[in-house]
């Protein structure tokens, strides 16, 4: 008789979302899949909205990721309007973006996966978690959640307000920087990047540690794939640039604007879930693509800054381009920190942040495209507005969405080894860092909040013969 587990809520994620698990009357395992449990459909409540409030209303769709929305909206309405914001307009949006990817890399390094890495996998999970990584490491806690203040203290200067921005702006964005603002940020990413240097090495050594204490991290955790990130003259930025599209064996196939992301991209609705799947076309063929920290370490030739640099041959060294080890998201995860942290400062020493920061805009009925890279992956707003300068429709491609298929691939692999025998704690772990590897962020994908229990139930012919709850 085939059977279903079901993990309901995954803990420690961006959401609500449980798993099923599907088991063959052989006890193999027959499929599994992330499930989104609820909607909001921020899409549609988009439609009729002035499209100058944009940048404010999508920024609501996530408490974690807001800058990204932010962005992404602004630059949407500017391709819309066909406006390019001047020099320091893009720099200071670049550093909010910095701001938020130290906030947010910290977050998911130390808050979110840093319980598994400083731990173990196989800790206990009641002392596995935020508090028991404070209580037996207090120095490292201490300067990991400062890194993380300091992203946020950063996004929040530049960008007005911490958790929802409000200063990029259609055209540009609404203020100057001073002074006395210019020095505060540039004591914030000096110190940011003295932390980053002193936590990278613990975070490497944990992880590699894991890694060597569960060799099916990289035996079996392998998943070829294409990957698609923002390139720009071949080094990674998150705020601008061309996708680059490479394929499994690491050649570069594609390289396109994102305006021209629906010749490429295909969405798709699938019948267990409120998130859209989206696969890549290429050559006439449909293929799964990752995005996030792995496509981008594996799409970019360089970083553009010497510290990000010397951590990318390391990785390189060790794991080939591309890499398609998941486990190795967290790596890459690191050395875009690095970089975020290296790149602040360089913006900080920019003369041009002193120049003008927004030019007119008047709207004509016409569409606008805008891309970032959030720091799960490859974000795309897309809306038609019309000649009074209101949306008619709205289109929104969030980092999970790219993923979908191989988080649930992901799931399978985590899964191949735990569902047959009884220990439940080790099914969880591996289900859960798998999918903590995609840093995925469901409030995007599904714009939905839920509790954060772990419920599992084990089915057998319609009927539960097992439940674990944590």
């Amino acid at each position: 008789m085939n059977r279903t587990i079901t993990i309901d809520p995954v803990t420690r994620i961006e959401g609500h979302a449980r798993v099923f698990l599907n088991i063959a009357d052989d006890g193999s395992l027959e499929s599994a899949g992330l499930i989104v449990n609820e909607l909001r459909g921020f899409e549609r409540i988009l439609v009729g909205m002035e499209a100058d409030r944009m940048p404010l209303i999508t920024a609501r769709i996530c408490g974690v990721c807001p800058s990204a929305h932010h962005l992404a909206a602004c630059k949407a309405l500017d391709a819309a309007a066909g406006v390019e914001p001047p020099p320091a307009a893009k720099l200071l949006r670049e550093l909010l973006y910095m701001g938020h990817f130290i906030h947010s890399h910290a977050l998911s390094l130390f808050v979110l996966q840093g319980p598994d890495l400083f731990l173990g996998l196989d800790a206990d999970p009641a002392v596995r978690n935020i508090v028991g990584l404070v209580a037996a490491f207090p120095e490292v806690a201490k300067k990991a959640l400062r890194i993380r203040s300091l992203g946020q203290k950063i996004n929040e200067l530049v960008g007005g307000r911490g958790t929802h921005p409000v200063t990029a702006v259609a055209g540009g964005i609404s203020f100057q920087l001073d002074n006395e603002k210019k020095a505060t940020l540039t004591a914030w990413a000096d110190e940011a990047l003295v932390l980053v240097q002193e936590l990278a090495p613990v975070a490497k050594e944990l992880l590699m540690k894991q890694v060597e204490l569960h060799p099916s991290l990289l035996a079996d955790w392998f998943h070829p794939s294409h990957y698609m990130a923002t390139t720009q003259n071949g080094q990674t930025n998150f705020y601008d640039g061309l996708l680059r599209v490479m394929d499994q064996a690491g050649k570069t196939v594609r390289n396109f604007p994102a305006s021209d992301y629906d010749k490429y991209l295909t969405e798709s609705v699938v019948e267990y879930s409120y998130m859209k799947q989206v696969m890549l076309q290429n050559d006439g063929q449909e293929h799964p693509y990752r995005v996030g920290t792995l496509a981008r370490i594996n799409c970019a030739d360089t970083m553009g800054t010497p510290l990000a640099d010397a951590e990318l041959t390391n990785f390189r060294k060790a794991f080939g381009r591309p890499c398609h080890a998941t486990v190795m998201h967290i790596y890459a995860r690191l050395i875009e920190l690095i970089y975020a942290c290296e790149r602040a400062r360089e913006i900080m020493n920019s003369a041009a942040l002193g120049g003008e920061t927004r030019v007119p805009v008047k709207f004509t009925a016409g569409r606008g495209v805008g891309h970032v890279e959030a720091p799960r992956g490859t974000l795309i707003h897309d809306y038609e507005i019309d000649d009074q300068g209101i949306v008619r429709s709205a289109n929104l491609i969030v980092a999970t969405q790219h993923n979908y298929y191989s988080i649930n691939r992901s799931i399978m692999q985590a899964a191949q080894s735990h569902v047959i025998g009884k220990d439940d704690d080790k099914l969880l772990n591996a289900v859960e860092f798998a999918i903590r590897c995609y840093d995925p962020c469901l409030s995007c994908a599904t714009h939905a909040l839920g509790r954060m229990p772990l419920d599992v139930e084990v089915r057998q012919a319609g009927a539960i013969i097992r439940r674990v709850r944590r």
